[in-house]
């Protein structure tokens, strides 16, 4: 039976009837060198229907946490249908991988088959949904966070905003209010953190793997380095990094003329800012026009693809109650489109975050065209390439002079604040996944939410040790509760630190020469996942790294620019 799929904004699937007789059909075919390519398509498109469903029904109840019916029907799908439709996949996997064949480009999927075939388990499959389910209580329990001030109700990120003040007073007393609300969420994401820790060993148990780690290793394909290499890479920032955020912390400290720093004189732990702060439109509708007219500017094609999501109504921006927090890019298959959601509040740092985004929705537009939906996803240490350098290939085009948002003065001040926070991010990334390692190397101990506060807390003092926490001991060792990743993508974060020194290699090229780095960039994200991690860094002119001498090169790349600009 051959697959024609279905208009997907007219029909979503609904019961596993839907796709059955389709799965089925593929199963009873003979799958041969004369017949594989045929196959190959015909599943590639249940493939994107399916990930085009859960996409739209995820993204539904991310954009109104209180729309009940739009969770129902996204918990529906997990429970009911997506265990059904990974057990018939994996039938499918199992057979092609039985045939013994490698047509072309499928080198590399094959190799992701056959891990996830080696960890594949039926019982694990409500397991999965029900993790699921808990990220999503997750989101819903942070998303309704809010404070009162001054007779306004606002969200924690509409408050994140107001801290771009001089007034030190003010910055104190919308932290505390802020941070304050968080903890009253404490007992129910220390809740959810406990069952989510039973969930995840049992799944490892069931694969028969010795922890979780293991079993996440191998389901996020990183064949290319192991968990060594990561400790190795944590060391080098320690020795690199943490000293060069030690002197940007101090400029900082400087510059605001204090003795030490709290946590109200950042943005975020990771992040400087400047007073005024940087605002980037007056109007939302500005935002997505204006950056349009900068993607022309990085690359005519690249400006149409989001030209095409401006039209086609695939951006959600602005910031609003009862939306999940953050941002990201998700994909509508069956179409081929990507789609943005984000949280914008008029600032700064919401122009760095829709680069970054616009950056994984190019590597959609681009990878795309490969012919099976099994090419399309690389491993994440490259996705987040491919949206961390188009924050650099961007910057030379965000002034107004140039079609972009800012002043001569303030786009000057955006950058070193983009580049100050590059810095600062890789001692807060080697928090977060130094963490998980320990979390998972002793799950006996932090399946007690009071062993993970001290541990956090340790972390804190090895890798940033510049803030002064003191009087705040309890929000400090809870900030593995606001860092979603740990949540709901365990041992997704590293991809964000070694994605970022991929990227300043790619740019320290354009410093060279913006057109080559440019079409080498793109080269890259058009290969899909049809290339190895190191390939494909290789394809975009970077090295995936670990070691202190590269990472050195990189951070006096960042603190010789910022030293031109005048920060």
């Amino acid at each position: 039976m051959t697959f024609a799929p279905p208009n997907i904004t007219k029909f979503m699937i609904s019961a596993w009837a839907d796709l059955e007789p389709y799965y089925q059909g593929l199963l009873e075919r003979p799958m041969d060198a004369a017949s594989v390519a045929v196959c190959l398509t015909d599943w590639s498109e249940l493939r994107k229907l399916v990930d085009e469903t859960y996409a739209r029904l995820q993204l539904a109840s991310f954009q109104d946490t209180a729309d009940v019916e739009a969770e129902q029907r996204y918990y529906s799908f997990l429970e009911n249908l997506y265990p059904k439709l990974q057990a018939a996949d994996q039938q499918l996997k199992e057979k092609l991988l039985a045939s013994r064949l490698e047509p072309d480009g499928m080198r590399v999927p094959l190799m992701r088959m056959r891990a996830e075939a080696q960890i594949f388990r039926d019982e694990n499959l409500p397991l999965l949904t029900e993790e699921r389910k808990l990220g999503s209580r997750y989101s819903k329990i942070t998303s309704k966070q809010s404070i009162q001030y001054q007779g306004e109700t606002l969200t924690l990120q509409q408050s994140a905003a107001r801290l771009h003040t001089p007034d030190r007073a003010t910055r104190e007393e919308l932290w505390r209010l802020a941070a304050e609300r968080q903890l009253q969420d404490r007992e129910a994401i220390n809740d959810l953190w406990a069952q989510a820790m039973n969930l995840r060993q049992q799944v490892a148990a069931n694969a028969d793997l010795l922890d979780y780690r293991a079993y996440q290793w191998q389901q996020l394909h990183r064949f290319d380095y192991t968990p060594e290499d990561s400790k190795n890479f944590f060391d080098a920032i320690a020795e690199v990094a943490v000293p060069a955020a030690q002197r940007v912390y101090a400029r900082h400290c400087q510059r605001l003329g204090l003795d030490s720093l709290r946590p109200w004189d950042l943005e975020r732990e990771q992040s400087t800012m400047r007073f005024p702060g940087i605002q980037a439109y007056e109007k939302p509708e500005d935002f997505d026009a204006i950056a349009e007219g900068v993607f022309q500017r990085v690359d005519p094609e690249l400006g149409e693809f989001f030209a095409t999501m401006r039209r086609e109504n695939l951006l959600d921006l602005q910031n609003r109650p009862g939306k999940s927090p953050g941002g990201f890019c998700t994909s509508f298959a069956t179409q081929q489109r990507p789609f943005i959601f984000m949280n914008a509040v008029g600032m700064e740092t919401d122009v760095r975050v829709l680069l970054h985004e616009s950056g994984h929705a190019f590597h959609m537009f681009e990878r795309s065209r490969l012919p099976y939906h099994h090419q399309w996803r690389a491993n994440m240490e490259f996705n987040e390439v491919a949206s961390t350098a188009m924050e650099f290939l961007a910057a030379p085009y965000l002034a107004k002079s140039k079609g972009g948002f800012f002043s001569e003065a303030d786009a000057a001040r955006a950058r070193v604040q983009h580049l100050e926070n590059t810095l600062l991010f890789w001692p807060y990334m080697a928090i977060v996944s130094s963490f998980q390692h320990w979390v998972y190397e002793n799950p006996m101990q932090s399946c007690n939410p009071a062993h993970c506060d001290a541990q956090w807390s340790a972390l804190n003092k090895r890798f940033m040790p510049s803030l002064d926490w003191s009087g705040l001991d309890n929000v400090l060792a809870t900030g593995w509760h606001r860092k979603s990743h740990i949540h709901r993508y365990p041992f997704y974060y590293i991809e964000y630190g070694l994605s970022q020194l991929g990227a300043i290699q790619i740019w320290a090229n354009a410093l060279e020469d913006q057109a080559g780095a440019l079409a080498a960039y793109r080269a890259a994200l058009a290969l899909g996942g049809t290339a190895t991690i190191k390939e494909l860094y290789a394809a975009a002119g970077a090295r995936l790294a670990f070691d202190a001498q590269t990472l050195g090169d990189a951070v006096n790349l960042l603190e010789r620019t910022i030293l031109e600009l005048g920060g």
